[in-house]
């Protein structure tokens, strides 16, 4: 760890190149650009259809009670997965800013991890890789890491504060690298409401809670800063699809002993 841990105010935050608002509150504004060309496509197709095969208006109804029985039995069943690997297949297929951003997030997320003493185990840099792998459309792409003493602390509702401390960081390596790299995070909605809801279920007051996420910020921030070179080469060995041994030797050739 490298900073002193306390409350820091965002004007701190600041002083040190972090405008908190554009790590912590992430739009995908990618994905949802997609989603909106589909939904438009959609439209566009059926009142082409309509018009085409002369579809009466119970045939209409019929259609569209059929779209929403699979739009729902894929949000109960699994979760929004075949919704999610849509999108993320077209995102990595058609924007190259897209494929990237999700590169460089995945390495910031290994990067902190390894740093911190938690040893990633496997990555993902698609829901169809993801898929592939774990044979699962409730599995998202990401990181996976040998956390097993993290899950018997957090079943048995008694988190050490070392323990908290490297996965506050983990859980926001990915939106921090994007904020240094972009100037803002699209992706990690999700890792930033994990680790909002595992505050919440230990007991911290939003006071609290506040004090943790920016000194874990803070934190992520200047251990990424430092090692960005480790970064970057990971992220390319990464993108060839390199194994977690590979992926390991390279950040411990990039960084000295006196850097750890």
């Amino acid at each position: 760890m490298q900073v002193p841990q306390r409350l820091y105010s965002l004007d701190e935050l600041k002083l040190n190149g972090i405008e908190a608002i554009s790590l912590l509150s992430p739009v995908d504004a990618t994905l949802g650009a997609i989603e909106r060309n589909l939904q438009i496509a959609a439209i566009l197709s059926g009142s082409a259809a309509w018009y085409a095969l002369d579809l009466s208006p119970q045939q209409i109804l019929f259609v569209s009670l059929g779209v929403l029985f699979l739009w729902t039995l894929d949000l109960v069943s699994f979760n929004g997965g075949v919704g999610t690997l849509v999108l993320d297949t077209i995102g990595h297929t058609f924007s190259q800013k897209y494929h990237s951003r999700v590169i460089q997030h995945e390495a910031g997320h290994f990067l902190i991890a390894y740093l911190l003493g938690i040893l990633p185990k496997g990555y993902t840099l698609t829901s169809l890789d993801a898929l592939k792998k774990e044979g699962s459309l409730n599995i998202q792409a990401g990181t996976a890491f040998v956390d097993f003493e993290f899950i018997e602390e957090v079943n048995r509702g008694k988190v050490t504060a070392t323990m908290l401390n490297r996965f506050s960081c983990i859980a926001l390596a990915g939106v921090a690298t994007e904020y240094l790299l972009f100037g803002y995070a699209e992706g990690g909605l999700s890792d930033i409401n994990q680790l909002d809801a595992l505050l919440k279920s230990l007991g911290f007051t939003q006071k609290k809670a506040d004090s943790q996420v920016r000194w874990a910020v803070l934190n992520t921030i200047l251990i990424l800063r430092r090692h960005e070179k480790a970064r970057s080469k990971l992220a390319e060995a990464m993108t060839r699809g390199k194994s977690v041994g590979v992926c390991i030797d390279i950040i411990e050739k990039s960084i000295s002993d006196d850097d750890l």
